[in-house]
């Protein structure tokens, strides 16, 4: 199973041929934001849903009471690419509302059941990030 810098190496270099389809046949894509210290790019590769003509993510950290860095990164710059295997494109990221999240979340447990145990674990508001292509 890959992760990590392996799995975005990986997924690259097949254009998610390997890497796509992670645990459980769960789909992943790369996102890469801007560091909000150092300014240099770095990807992550994450379990995403639908909806709509957008992706959804999650900022789970498996449960962890801290955002995942990817997470805090895009809040100070919403401007994302996005490789869906080998479609990358620009994105623009953002946190879904209170309103709207009920629904979302529900997708995206549908394909990962284990972020409501994730939430669970915390206190914090494990959030859900809307992927708008631009």
């Amino acid at each position: 199973m890959l992760f990590g810098k392996a799995h975005v190496d990986r997924y690259v270099a097949t254009d998610g041929a390997e890497g796509h389809d992670w645990v459980n046949g769960s789909p992943t894509l790369i996102l890469t934001t801007t560091g909000r210290r150092s300014g240099r790019q770095r990807s992550s590769a994450l379990i995403y849903g639908r909806s709509g003509d957008d992706y959804l993510v999650v900022g789970s950290r498996g449960g962890s009471d801290f955002h995942p860095a990817w997470y805090l990164n895009l809040q100070a710059n919403p401007d994302v690419m996005v490789r869906v295997k080998g479609d990358v494109f620009p994105a623009r990221a953002r946190t879904a509302t209170k309103e709207e999240k009920p629904a979302l979340w529900k997708i995206m447990t549908s394909v990962w059941p284990d972020y409501d145990e994730y939430q669970k674990k915390t206190r914090r508001e494990i959030p859900v990030v809307v992927l708008e292509r631009v």
